[in-house]
């Protein structure tokens, strides 16, 4: 499988991950997303022994869009902490049904998650090691019953944009698992990690990385600029 490169130096490596594969090695015996790049670093730059890449965040399986990776320890250990002080702005793209009664607003819930079903759910704050989530949310189009989000994450929790649009009353396109009455089974998860940007951990530079989702059904049925070509600034 061809993993398509953003952006590339020597403290970082930005890819798209494509859907349907695991970010890293699962229980699916699959082939991942890390394991594959560290193959490729090694070939590419003829690295003996081990390749070293640090995995900072992650996206769910079904979910494709851009990543990073760190390609030092350095810049993984400052990756991580920008991580979790949310200072790193990640933007998403979603399909969904219907159409929000808002133009864009705020979504505030609290979450836990059943390891043992791999499926999360909207709790009362009081709720043992329930976690706050928090996103913001923009309707950029509207058609046939479907509606085209730009959604900025404030927190990071487990299949949170899933959860939280589902609750909302707007589950994604192709989400079995939060909109199993409205979705078939077989059907594409229609969520991309459309951006990241953050100040690279080395360079103190300000960076924005962007990948845009495959031009199918349904991302077809909406005409907006969102939908394009790679930028990177």
């Amino acid at each position: 499988m061809i993993i398509s490169i953003l952006l590339e130096d020597n403290h970082l490596l930005l890819v798209e991950k494509p859907i349907n594969i695991p970010v890293q090695a699962d229980s699916s015996g699959d082939a991942d997303l890390l394991t594959m790049l560290k193959e490729d670093l090694k070939i590419r730059y003829s690295k003996p022994g081990k390749v070293y890449l640090g995995l900072v965040h992650r996206l769910d399986r079904p979910v494709g869009g851009v990543m990073v990776f760190a390609k030092t320890s350095k810049a993984a250990s400052r990756l991580a902490d920008m991580f979790r002080r949310h200072v790193i702005e990640r933007n998403y793209l979603a399909v969904v049904h219907g159409k929000p009664n808002k133009k864009r607003g705020q979504l505030v819930h609290y979450l836990h998650k059943d390891n043992r079903k791999n499926k999360v759910s909207v709790v009362s704050p009081n709720y043992p090691k329930a976690k706050k989530a928090v996103l913001d949310y923009e309707v950029l189009d509207s058609k046939k019953g479907f509606s085209l989000l730009s959604v900025n994450l404030h927190t990071g929790r487990p299949h949170q944009i899933r959860v939280q649009l589902s609750a909302m009353g707007n589950p994604i396109f192709g989400d079995q698992k939060y909109g199993e009455q409205l979705n078939k089974t077989g059907q594409q998860l229609a969520l991309w990690a459309h951006s990241i940007s953050f100040e690279h951990p080395v360079k103190k530079e300000p960076l924005t990385v962007c990948s845009f989702p495959p031009y199918n059904y349904p991302w077809d049925l909406m005409k907006d600029p969102y939908l394009k070509e790679p930028v990177i600034t």
